[in-house]
C-alpha cells in the first residue's frame, strides 16, 4: 500500500537558515531518502521550490483564476514529499518519526486513494 510523507513547512522558515544550514538540511533529508531506498520502502521523493515560484489555479463557473505565490494567507508550504510502499499506515507513521524534517516541520502521512469516499462499503 502506498503512503505519502508531506513535509509541512511553516512559510518562510527557508529564508531563516544561512546557505551552509539549509545545504545540511538538505543533506539530511537525502541520507533519509537514500536509507529508505536502501530499505526498498522509497517509489519517488522530491524537494519542492519555495512557493514564491509557485502559482494557484482556479475554475470557477467557467472563469479561470491564477494567483502567483508568494501566498500572504499561508502559514505553511509543503516543502517536499515521500512516497513510500508500506505495509499499513502504522508503518508509514514509525517511517514518518525517522524523518529528519519531524524536526523543524510537521510531516503528515497520507494514505493513497480515490478523491471519494468508500468508506460507506
Amino acid at each position: 500500500m502506498s503512503h505519502m510523507l508531506l513535509i509541512l513547512e511553516p512559510a518562510g522558515q527557508r529564508s531563516t537558515r544561512t546557505e551552509a544550514e539549509g545545504r545540511e538540511v538538505y543533506a539530511r533529508m537525502q541520507r533519509f531518502g537514500e536509507s529508505l531506498q536502501t530499505r526498498g520502502k522509497l517509489l519517488a521523493a522530491e524537494s519542492l521550490a519555495s512557493q514564491s515560484t509557485a502559482a494557484r489555479v482556479q475554475t470557477r463557473g467557467g472563469q479561470a483564476q491564477v494567483v502567483d505565490g508568494p501566498f500572504a494567507e499561508a502559514k505553511e508550504m509543503i516543502g517536499g514529499f515521500f512516497l513510500l510502499d508500506c505495509a499499513s499506515m502504522a508503518e508509514a507513521v514509525a517511517i514518518a518519526h525517522e524523518c529528519p524534517a519531524a524536526e523543524w516541520a510537521t510531516v503528515e502521512v497520507r494514505a493513497l486513494g480515490p478523491c471519494y469516499d468508500d468508506s460507506r462499503g
